[in-house]
């Protein structure tokens, strides 16, 4: 019976256009056999083998793919409501889904599976005005405040709690109505962001926004990839995309295109890292690098390294160079390097395509005209001028007929959805600018939102990679590709990576660097990966510090600076040889040691070093005269003070103990050397151990070097959220140490060279060293309160 029934309303694909599916959306359920399978049931079960209209349609299919499993022997029930519009509203739907899956196989009143679901209740646009009136009269005061700044979100849903049944539509429409009404028209300061207050202080404000997960807990063990599926499930609906004037669209690619993509690669995953070459990556990057090239990685796939290169003003072959030298220096090898100018060709090709098939035109609006209507969500003049004048206009601006300025190629979307994405987004503009890659070939750039997803499915990437900030436009991405019937791959954004006491904009990076006020991209200040490689931080570290954070969507927490420093510390503490420095030398005579006599100590290069490895050790030679540092000897001792003072003992490490008899002042209180006696025997057990550097000796003078100390660029946690961001600069954060002492055997360390100083902390030898002078930046201070505070 259940075959004739299927074969007298015709093949599954028929049955599905009947209840209103488009085209695209019934061929992809066909792609799933679960769906078409629930599907197939679920209109049998409602009677409408013959068809119903789309509203009807769409619920149907809302039940065929969410309906509780657990309650399946209440789906006729429910279809009966939905046939007979007694349930005809999506958020009906929702209720009566939770109804049933908390009732499961138990039977109900229909009493109550009514009132739970608003059936019977009509919500007149009089009903829903009042509740608008009700909730602006409520809130009227930080509307007027806020003004269009106002969360529209949150007056929506004041008013969906007076009334749950209410059409969401009529409500934002209403809404919108009401904004306008009692604030008029837009202003430009409506548009700004709303300013900061400037915090007294911020670090302790800016605490509960810090996550301080405990770095110590293996989370670098957990594989992060697992959340990504195989390319072979890419069949499957995993965005929908709702408009004003058609159906939902429930992305996913058809069998065939599938199987042609999967053919094409072999089923191996590919993945893009695609940086616009405007400026020097940051930190953020090094997380973006870790999850496209990590997950190529982890599944033996392949990983471009693209150049969004579609803005020839802000680009340079410098920015391209750094780019290709860090993803190296990260240790990732890119698959294939490409640009997006190398599909310029293609893009053209199929801009042209979108015309003919009505989906762009020609607009002739400047950016101002272009953002007013978009606010008011009103179509261009020029939105339905025919086809065949959008692609001569468009011809003409491929050649150069028309002036820079007067002529985009716009797309054509939704002007009225809810997803500012969708406002016929600009696909092409005029730029009279040689292209660093491709020269002066073209005078029309494709636009990022235009070239980027398609692209990606040139390419066939499996998984677009991105950060939250652009899962707004998923919609305008899915609908490209399905206007232009091409391949659709899987896109999924995870949070970005802030990081504490730093800015990582591109533009306040820019700012930061033209304006003097660091110096350049590779500043060790900086949170770019140069400005990190200068400071002596490794990639190794960089990597661990990404993993260990993982890969998530939540987007409301900045990451600790400490954290990235403890994972400098683990992978410094084992690779940076110990050797001693003084910052600020104060002179010692060892009174009892005779003039001219020299002895040659072991240093260990490292803490658990075997006497019988020689090169676990260097010499020092210890004579007559000794440095060490300032902050190591007080006139005043005291019971928790471990360093010298007048008639106290301290260890030298690697020597003997010496003990002050003697302070040597100069006429202005300040002291010019300190006399003291060494103990050959070692008998005395000094508390304190300090480091030191020999004085001159065989002819053989401490080395001078230069010290630069780095620290927090900014005191705030969160400087970019301040006002005036530029007055939080820690001016402490560059310090320069010219007169510092280091033992001889560092003379011949070259840029790139990383050492502990001991009780001092890690630093690398900086590229400004010379053959006369080194010089030394410090990576990180010994210190780890973070792992502690962890515990």
């Amino acid at each position: 019976m259940e075959v004739k029934e299927e074969e007298s309303s015709g093949t599954p694909l028929e049955l599905f256009l009947k209840i209103g599916l488009d085209e695209r959306t019934a061929r992809n359920t066909i792609a799933n056999n679960k769906v078409t399978k629930n599907l197939t049931a679920v209109i049998h079960e409602a009677g409408v083998t013959e068809g119903c209209n789309r509203t009807i349609g769409n619920l149907l299919y809302t039940v065929a793919t969410k309906y509780p499993a657990n309650a399946v022997i209440h789906r006729p029930t429910l279809l009966g409501y939905i046939v007979s519009t007694k349930i005809k509203t999506p958020a009906q739907l929702e209720a009566a889904f939770s109804f049933l899956s908390s009732t499961a196989s138990e039977s109900f009143e229909l009493k109550e599976f009514e009132e739970a679901c608003g059936v019977g209740v009509d919500v007149s646009e009089e009903d829903i005005e009042q509740a608008v009136n009700e909730v602006f009269k409520q809130n009227k005061g930080s509307i007027l405040e806020l003004r269009y700044r106002i969360n529209v979100g949150d007056l929506f849903g004041h008013v969906r709690k007076r009334l749950p049944w209410a059409d969401p539509r009529i409500v934002k429409k209403l809404i919108d109505a009401k904004l306008y009404e009692l604030l008029g028209e837009r202003t430009a300061a409506d548009n700004e962001k709303p300013s900061k207050q400037k915090k007294e202080k911020p670090a302790k404000v800016e605490d509960k926004k810090v996550a301080d997960e405990n770095p110590v807990q293996p989370a670098e063990d957990l594989n992060p990839f697992l959340i990504f599926p195989n390319p072979e499930e890419n069949f499957k609906v995993h965005t929908e995309v709702f408009f004003s004037n058609r159906p939902v669209l429930r992305c996913c690619n058809t069998k065939e295109v599938l199987d042609k993509h999967l053919k094409r690669t072999s089923g191996k995953v590919y993945t893009r890292f695609p940086p616009e070459p405007n400026g020097y990556l940051h930190i953020g990057h090094a997380k973006a690098m870790f999850v496209s090239f990590g997950l190529a990685k982890e599944r033996g796939g392949c990983c471009y390294l693209r150049y969004d290169d579609t803005n020839p003003e802000a680009e340079k072959k410098e920015y391209i160079d750094h780019i290709e030298e860090i993803v190296e220096w990260m240790g990732w090898k890119p698959f294939k390097i490409t640009y997006t100018s190398d599909y310029f060709q293609e893009l053209y090709e199929l801009a042209v395509e979108l015309i003919r098939r009505g989906h762009a035109y020609v607009d002739h609006q400047t950016p101002e005209e272009i953002k007013e209507y978009r606010e008011k969500k009103m179509d261009s003049p020029w939105r339905d001028r025919p086809i065949s004048e959008s692609l001569e206009l468009f011809e003409e601006m491929r050649r150069g007929m028309i002036e820079e300025g007067k002529a985009t190629l716009r797309m054509k979307q939704d002007m009225q959805s809810d997803n500012g994405n969708m406002y016929d987004l600009i696909a092409y503009r005029i730029k009279f600018t040689p292209h660093p890659h491709s020269g002066d070939k073209w005078c029309i750039y494709p636009s990022y939102d235009y070239a980027h997803c398609i692209v990606d499915s040139l390419e066939d990437i499996t998984h677009s990679l991105c950060t939250l900030e652009f899962e707004t436009r998923r919609a305008s991405y899915y609908w490209l590709l399905d206007v232009l019937d091409l391949y659709q791959p899987y896109v999924w954004e995870y949070s970005r990576l802030n990081v504490t006491n730093t800015v990582m904009s591109k533009r306040k990076l820019n700012f930061l660097v033209t304006n003097k006020h660091v110096d350049g991209w590779d500043d060790p200040r900086l949170m770019t990966l140069a400005g990190l490689k200068r400071r002596g931080v490794t990639s190794t570290a960089i990597n661990a510090f990404v993993r260990g954070i993982g890969i998530t969507r939540s987007d409301c927490s900045t990451i600790r600076l400490e954290r990235l420093e403890y994972h400098i510390r683990e992978e410094l503490n084992r690779t940076a040889p110990r050797t001693m420095v003084v910052l600020q030398p104060l002179k010692v005579v060892i009174t009892n040691l005779e003039s001219g006599l020299v002895m040659d100590l072991d240093a260990k290069k490292w803490p658990d070093a075997s006497t019988e490895d020689s090169s676990a050790f260097y010499k020092v030679a210890f004579s007559r005269v000794v440095y060490i540092e300032q902050s190591d000897f007080r006139m005043k001792d005291s019971k928790d003070y471990y360093g010298l003072a007048p008639g106290k003992s301290v260890l030298l490490r690697y020597a003997f103990p010496i003990k002050c008899t003697e302070v040597v002042l100069a006429d202005d209180k300040s002291i010019v050397e300190i006399r003291a006696e060494y103990d050959p025997s070692k008998k005395t057990k000094p508390k304190g151990v300090i480091h030191w550097v020999a004085g001159p000796s065989r002819e053989v003078d401490p080395l001078s070097i230069e010290v630069r100390l780095f620290d927090k660029l900014f005191n705030s946690e969160n400087p970019a959220e301040l006002e005036d961001w530029l007055a939080d600069v820690n001016p402490q954060s560059r310090v320069v140490i010219s007169g510092a002492y280091a033992v001889p055997s560092l003379r011949d360390a070259a840029a790139g060279d990383r050492f502990q100083f001991e009780r001092l902390g890690y630093f690398v030898v900086d590229k400004d060293s010379t053959p006369e002078r080194l010089v030394f930046n410090r990576t990180v201070t010994l210190r780890d309160n973070y792992s502690k505070s962890g515990k």
